[in-house]
C-alpha cells in the first residue's frame, strides 16, 4: 500500500538562550497602553506558572529564517540518505519571512523556500519551492499538502520545513512577548509501497475565521509613546486559550476517527508547544471526548519549558528530538500510533495521525 512516510528529520536550536530572570527589569504595559506597576519578578513567576517556560532560544544576529530553514533541511536530507536533487517540493512554512536583526522589514521576496533551495546547491529545475502562511500550524499544514500532492500523482518526495525567527517581532513592552522564540524544524516525506503499514494514517483540517480571526495579529506596540508605524506581533491570550480548549480537542478527534484509531492505540501525541497549561487541558479534554478522565503521563512529549514556544518550528522540532533520543523519558518504536496536533493565526487547527 502507498503511504506518505518521513523517512528523515532534522531541527536547529538556537544557541542565545533567554532566561526568564532576564526579563525581570523591563517595564510592561497593558493592551490599552497602561504600566503594569505589579513587580516585573512576580509577573514573570506567575508567567512561569502558567505557560511552563523557563527559557526561549533565540537566533544570532548574522542568521535569519531561511538560514537556520537550510540548517534543519540539510540534517533532514542526511538523515533521510535521498539525493536532494530528488526532490519534487520544498514546501517551508513561515509568518514573518527573514527579518534582518535590529528591523522590523519583513523579507519574503524571492521566498525563503527558493533560497532554501539555492542554498542547498538544487539544480533540478523540477523541484518546486514555496512558502505557505498558515499560523502556528504551519509545518502542519505543510506535511498534510504534500500529502494531497502525493495522492493527485504531482510528487514522490518533499521537503518540509517550519521556521521563524519571532524574537524579531516582539514587543518588548507586552508581557506575552516571553512566550516566544525562535528555531527550525525539517523533514524528508516520500510516497512509498509500505507493507507494515507505516506513513499518514488520516489528517483533519479546520478554520475559524469569524470573530476569531484577529485573535492574533499585527499592531503597535503597548509602550504609550512607540511609534504607531511600526508593527508587532500581539496575540489575545484568554481568547486563544478558550477557542484551543474547544476546537482543537474535536479536530484530533475527528483525525483519528477517521484513521481508525482508538485512543488506548496512541502512544504520543506532538501538539504544537504554545502554553504547558493550555496544551494540557487540550489533551485532557480529547481523552475526556472517549470516556476517559485523564491521559497517560508518557503520551505528551514537551519542550517548551526550555525552548519556548517557535511557532511553525516547535513540533518537527519536538518531533526530530524524541526521534534521536534527545528527550527524556520518550522514545519511538516501529508500528507506535502518534498524533500531531497544531493550532494558531487565523484561526487555524490541523491534525496528523501517523504510524511510527
Amino acid at each position: 500500500m502507498l503511504r506518505s512516510v518521513i523517512t528523515g528529520t532534522g531541527s536547529y536550536i538556537p544557541p542565545v538562550i533567554k532566561k526568564n530572570s532576564d526579563f525581570i527589569r523591563r517595564d510592561f504595559f497593558t493592551d490599552d497602553y497602561r504600566h503594569i506597576t505589579t513587580s516585573p519578578k512576580v509577573l514573570v513567576d506567575k508567567f512561569m506558572q502558567i505557560t511552563g517556560i523557563a527559557e526561549r532560544r533565540y537566533v544570532p544576529a548574522d542568521l535569519n529564517a531561511s538560514d537556520i530553514a537550510c540548517i534543519a533541511a540539510r540534517l533532514a536530507i542526511t538523515d533521510s540518505g535521498i539525493d536532494p536533487e530528488s526532490l519534487d517540493q520544498i514546501i517551508l512554512a513561515h509568518n514573518f519571512g527573514n527579518v534582518i536583526a535590529h528591523t522590523i522589514q519583513i523579507d519574503c521576496v524571492p521566498a525563503l523556500a527558493s533560497r532554501v533551495k539555492q542554498n542547498l546547491g538544487i539544480k533540478n529545475p523540477d523541484c518546486v519551492p514555496y512558502d505557505i502562511l498558515f499560523g502556528c500550524p504551519g509545518w502542519l499544514q505543510a506535511l498534510t499538502q504534500a500529502e494531497s500532492f502525493f495522492k493527485a500523482g504531482i510528487a514522490k518526495k518533499c521537503l518540509v520545513i517550519g521556521a521563524e525567527t519571532l524574537s524579531r517581532v516582539l514587543d518588548e513592552y507586552d508581557r506575552d512577548s516571553m512566550i516566544f522564540s525562535d528555531g527550525a524544524g525539517a523533514c524528508v516525506i516520500e510516497y512509498a509501497e509500505c507493507a507494515d503499514g507505516k506513513g499518514i494514517l488520516s489528517t483533519a483540517v479546520q478554520s475559524h475565521c469569524v470573530d476569531e480571526t484577529y485573535y492574533i495579529y499585527m499592531g503597535k506596540s503597548n509602550q504609550p509613546e512607540a511609534d504607531p508605524s511600526i508593527r508587532y506581533m500581539k496575540m489575545r491570550g484568554r481568547k486563544v486559550y478558550e477557542y484551543a480548549i474547544r476546537h482543537v480537542p474535536l479536530a484530533m478527534k475527528a483525525c483519528l476517527d477517521k484513521g481508525g484509531v482508538g485512543i488506548h492505540e496512541l502512544k504520543k501525541i506532538f501538539i504544537h508547544q504554545a502554553n504547558e497549561k493550555m496544551d494540557e487541558a487540550i489533551v485532557e479534554r480529547l481523552y475526556n471526548l472517549y470516556g476517559a478522565e485523564s491521559f497517560p503521563a508518557n503520551v505528551l512529549p514537551m519542550s517548551i519549558h526550555w525552548l519556548g514556544n517557535s511557532s511553525v518550528a516547535t513540533i518537527p522540532t519536538l518531533y526530530d528530538l524524541v526521534r534521536k533520543g534527545m528527550v527524556k523519558d520518550h522514545e519511538l518504536h516501529d508500528g507506535d500510533v502518534i498524533l500531531f496536533a497544531s493550532v494558531g493565526a487565523g484561526m487555524n487547527i490541523n491534525a496528523v495521525c501517523y504510524r511510527y
